[in-house]
């Protein structure tokens, strides 16, 4: 058995800088025709200039015969200015503007601390047509951690949507059903992207057999139920719902400590996991939608020339990715590490 659908994109993944990206970018580029790649760098991305100098980094770590187009996202910080916004809406390659709340993720520090000064920026996004990415969490401590994306939705998306409704959003990887529902019920200036492990697991699986590190990502798992409602809206055909892996790669001794890092790398069989997810939800036929064309139009771009063909075989994904030195705490450990996929993109295929 084989499907064939449009390459696909994958609008959000981490490829960080130097020797790691050098690692990690090619698997991405071997599923994906385009990417969207988060500007949380340390230092971060936070304006045109550094962001070129970044694709051109990407490109020259993913090998020259393969059809790899990066789309990038700026940093949002308290000194992004509107000359930033008129920079990023004249370049083709950038996208939008990432909003981290200060300290909710990893290498976010330099993210925003107050909406409200952020009004006027957001009004010239709306104006140019820039979209805003947003990771969708309130970072007060007395929040429990579980409850932090519904009450982002509540105190602050919601009130922006409200006060600049032409602004198009994307709510990143979305975690709970409130995140489904502020999508599904709002216009179409707002969208959502979906995970491979939101959609496979709750969070339970941090906790099976111990601390489970590599299962540890931001935001965090949830209960069944959002997981349920997340895997009804990805396999729903709703073009509000699209793929965005949220791959990031973490070495195991930045993984295994004390305080590891937050984090799932999921590149290297991202589309195989989730023709499973879709097959099993028996919804394989709307698996190119999710993948291939409700990103692309959301943000305006044609959809890609190039096809990818998965085929029902099995097959296991390694435990880990040696580093340079061949060294445990250089390797980085791939999600469903050691455990057999029922899909497999062919071989040869471009």
């Amino acid at each position: 058995m084989e499907i064939t659908i449009i390459r696909p994109d994958d609008w959000h993944v981490h490829l960080r800088d130097g020797e790691l990206l050098e690692r990690v970018a090619r698997f991405s580029a071997y599923q994906f025709s385009r990417v969207l790649v988060m500007p949380n760098l340390n230092p971060p991305i936070t304006n045109t200039a550094l962001c070129l100098d970044y694709r051109d980094r990407i490109l020259r770590g993913v090998p020259g015969e393969l059809d790899f187009n990066p789309k990038m996202s700026l940093y949002l910080t308290d000194q992004t200015s509107l000359q930033d916004v008129f920079d990023a809406a004249s370049c083709e390659h950038v996208l939008g503007f990432k909003l981290y709340p200060a300290g909710a993720t990893t290498h976010s520090e330099q993210g925003v601390t107050r909406i409200a000064p952020m009004m006027r920026l957001m009004e010239e996004m709306a104006k140019h047509d820039t979209v805003l990415q947003v990771h969708g969490e309130v970072t007060d401590q007395h929040i429990d951690v579980f409850d932090r994306e519904a009450m982002f939705i509540d105190q602050i998306l919601l009130p922006l949507h409200e006060e600049i409704p032409d602004l198009r959003i994307v709510l990143e990887h979305i975690t709970t059903r409130q995140g489904v529902e502020f999508v599904r019920d709002t216009n179409s200036n707002i969208a959502g992207t979906i995970t491979p492990h939101h959609l496979l697991y709750n969070r339970n699986v941090m906790f099976s057999g111990g601390i489970s590190p590599h299962h540890y990502c931001l935001p965090v798992l949830k209960r069944e139920e959002h997981r349920m409602a997340l895997l009804d809206a990805a396999t729903s055909g709703n073009p509000s719902f699209f793929l965005g892996t949220d791959s990031a790669p973490h070495t195991r001794q930045n993984k295994e400590t004390s305080c590891g890092c937050a984090g799932i790398f999921s590149a290297i069989s991202a589309m195989e996991i989730y023709a499973e997810i879709f097959e099993q939800a028996n919804c394989i036929d709307r698996l190119e939608g999710f993948a291939s064309r409700f990103g692309a139009d959301f943000y305006q771009l044609p959809y890609n020339t190039g096809t990818l063909t998965l085929e029902k075989r099995n097959w296991k994904i390694p435990l880990y990715l040696d580093g340079p030195d061949n060294e445990s705490g250089d390797q980085i450990t791939p999600l469903k590490a050691g455990e057999q996929v029922s899909w497999a993109v062919k071989a040869g295929d471009g």
